[in-house]
């Protein structure tokens, strides 16, 4: 080998390793600013439900009334929802579209976790025959990222119910369905023409379960839907759809 095509054998090693560090370094400032988020958003979950679990209790009045006192925080935050042994402890977010907290927390601050929102068709009051809730399914399990455990049979086993407030009153939801489907299957109704279109939608989702339950319902009924994108079904259009029986909870 010549003295020119040694050296210019060096250059070319010099190029590729620069080439690689520089990849290197890059890669780590992306997990880095992935790891950075996370850790932020935990922090920030945390210390919104510092607040709510503290005012959670009783006062001279009676019960108090936590979700209250959220309206100082953001007043779009109409309701709570906590499912145990998963880290779903969050308030509802709800604002006039789909779109503005799907990429924003409770503070209104730009954030890839985004917030657990209520669907901007639905009323806060808890008076739909269907309210939808949905959640982006974070890699470390925050926001909807544990809802794949109810494909668990035995974890659904153990975990059939979950609690959901709003400002207007609390509700067991016991659930009867859970499924992964595609945005080719219209799941996400709100509103029905008659109480026999409502019925054949419930014997719909509920045939869809990948787990059988016995829980009975009819047209008179309240449900409740988590709904977060999956790959499980689709990379693209996949969802992972959990469905609820709402029952008040008296006192």
């Amino acid at each position: 080998m010549t003295i020119i095509e040694r050296k210019k054998t060096n250059w070319l090693q010099q190029i590729v390793l620069i080439l690689s560090i520089g990849l290197f370094l890059f890669s780590l400032f992306k997990i880095g600013h992935i790891v950075y988020g996370y850790v932020k958003n935990d922090k920030m979950m945390a210390e919104i439900q510092d607040v709510y679990h503290s005012d959670t209790g009783t006062t001279n009045e009676g019960p108090s009334e936590p979700l209250q006192g959220m309206e100082d925080i953001n007043k779009d935050i109409i309701g709570w929802l906590s499912i145990e042994d998963t880290k779903i402890d969050y308030p509802i977010l709800q604002s006039t579209d789909n779109e503005y907290y799907l990429n924003r927390n409770y503070k209104k601050e730009e954030s890839k976790a985004g917030s657990i929102f209520m669907d901007y068709r639905n009323n806060p009051d808890a008076d739909d025959h269907h309210t939808i809730i949905y959640g982006h399914e974070m890699k470390n399990g925050s926001m909807f990222g544990e809802l794949k455990k109810f494909l668990d049979r035995d974890f659904f086993s153990q975990h059939d119910t979950f609690q959901y407030k709003t400002k207007h009153g609390r509700y067991e939801v016991e659930i009867f369905s859970v499924y992964a489907t595609t945005t080719h299957f219209d799941y996400l109704k709100t509103e029905f023409s008659t109480d026999e279109e409502y019925k054949e939608f419930l014997q719909t989702i509920s045939a869809k379960s990948e787990i059988p339950t016995d829980v009975e319902l009819n047209k008179q009924d309240q449900i409740i839907t988590l709904s977060t994108c999956s790959d499980l079904s689709d990379p693209n259009e996949g969802r992972l759809v959990v469905h609820g029986k709402m029952t008040e909870i008296q006192g």
